[in-house]
């Protein structure tokens, strides 16, 4: 697993990914990368693709405008169902997991 406290290169490195598709994933250049990696300030949106893309585990080709307006208005109109729906998805994932060890 890996863990938002660890610094890219230790992320990079613990999935045995070069820095082009390491970094390509993120929408940020492999020089742009790199500079990150030797201890440039990362602006905090690359920070949270990072997360979004290696800590959560998320394809960004996967995501629309759309399902995040549909996300949001379900949390804000039925907050109850919205629960429900998060824990279904949490439980499924957890009997997935088990499944496979």
């Amino acid at each position: 697993m890996v863990y938002p406290a660890h610094s890219p290169r230790e992320i990079r490195r613990n999935l045995d990914m070069n820095q082009k598709d390491f970094w390509l994933k993120v929408g940020v250049t492999q020089s742009g990368g790199s500079r990150y990696e030797n201890g440039r300030n990362m602006p905090r949106p690359v920070s949270e693709l990072l997360r979004i893309v290696y800590v959560e585990q998320i394809d960004l080709r996967n995501i629309q405008r759309m399902d995040i307006e549909v996300v949001n208005y379900l949390k804000r109109e039925d907050a109850a169902l919205f629960k429900t729906l998060k824990k279904a998805v949490k439980e499924k994932a957890k009997a997935a997991s088990v499944q496979m060890v």
